[in-house]
């Protein structure tokens, strides 16, 4: 009881001085600078292709700033990047992490629970009977499951039902279960409103609200913050160049970091556990440099 005790999530603060992030077209963002205590709910807003989803990564560990910095739980950035991997998740994020649509919710929340067990787990934990570690995923992801707020009997067809049959709302639910399933100290979702109703656009940011006063750190992309989040804004400025394709080139920078994490995380999303060559390429993570660090670790 002690030990699943300790392992709560304690939430992570967060710290930006200047951090900014250049690629070969111009800033994806800089000069963002904020603090934001442990368990905060912190709204990155702003118009898509301001680099909303870019700050997002750099903030969990999975882009690597180019101006300032940041701390996350006390970890530096970018200089201690995995480390910030190892206590930060992913809900959804476009071409990062996202759902498989023809697999099923239980086929989701059992691969995540038998990742975050053989990856994350002790050596105690490995040794338990097959029994006991049975009942120790099953807690988990029960935990995780109410957590996020996820009725599994209203689906379609319980925990059968595939994700390309769920409700975006419900999507979104299910991506932060899988990401709480780790207990991170942080969770970060990108796309957090968007094409939602106005309901369903509420019980979205009381979701992330209930999991910042369980005491989870939060940061959230969205096109509109609530009033009670600590609203962080990134706009165009004189020295931006907008992408073309902006949600798609930021996501797809990374995801060579994040295909060689998921050998190694418990989550897509986000609790790598060691340093790899797509860290070092991180240099330009926009457009071209997307491409070229793609390439150069074979993944292209």
């Amino acid at each position: 009881m002690g030990a699943e005790a300790d392992e709560r999530p304690h939430g992570a603060a967060v710290v930006a001085d200047g951090f900014g992030l250049k690629g070969p077209r111009g800033w994806a963002f800089r000069e963002v600078s904020f603090r934001a205590g442990p368990g905060a709910l912190v709204a990155i807003e702003g118009p898509s292709g301001s680099g909303r989803t870019c700050l997002l990564l750099a903030l969990t560990g999975r882009m690597k700033a180019t101006e300032g910095g940041a701390e996350v739980g006390g970890l530096p950035l970018p200089r201690k990047m995995a480390a910030v991997r190892r206590i930060a998740a992913l809900g959804q994020v476009p071409a990062v992490s996202e759902l498989d649509p023809a697999f099923t919710v239980a086929e989701h929340l059992n691969e995540r629970a038998l990742l975050q067990r053989r990856f994350d787990g002790s050596v105690r934990a490995l040794l338990r009977r097959p029994a006991e570690r049975k009942a120790s995923a099953r807690a988990r992801i029960d935990e995780a499951v109410a957590a996020a707020g996820l009725d599994l009997a209203a689906l379609p067809k319980g925990e059968r039902t595939a994700v390309r049959d769920l409700e975006r709302l419900e999507a979104l639910r299910l991506s932060i279960a899988l990401a709480l399933i780790g207990r991170p100290r942080l969770l970060a979702v990108d796309d957090t409103d968007l094409k939602l109703s106005d309901a369903d656009r509420a019980e979205a940011w009381a979701l992330l609200r209930s999991v910042a006063e369980a005491g989870t750190t939060v940061l959230a992309v969205c096109s509109e913050a609530p009033e009670d989040a600590l609203r962080i804004t990134t706009l165009d400025g004189p020295d931006h160049k907008t992408p073309e394709r902006p949600e798609a080139s930021e996501a797809s920078r990374t995801e060579a970091e994040t295909e060689t994490d998921a050998a190694t995380d418990t989550d897509a999303a986000g609790t790598g556990t060691a340093d790899t060559d797509a860290d070092r390429v991180t240099e330009d993570t926009t457009e071209e440099g997307a491409a070229d660090a793609l390439a150069e670790t074979g993944r292209a």
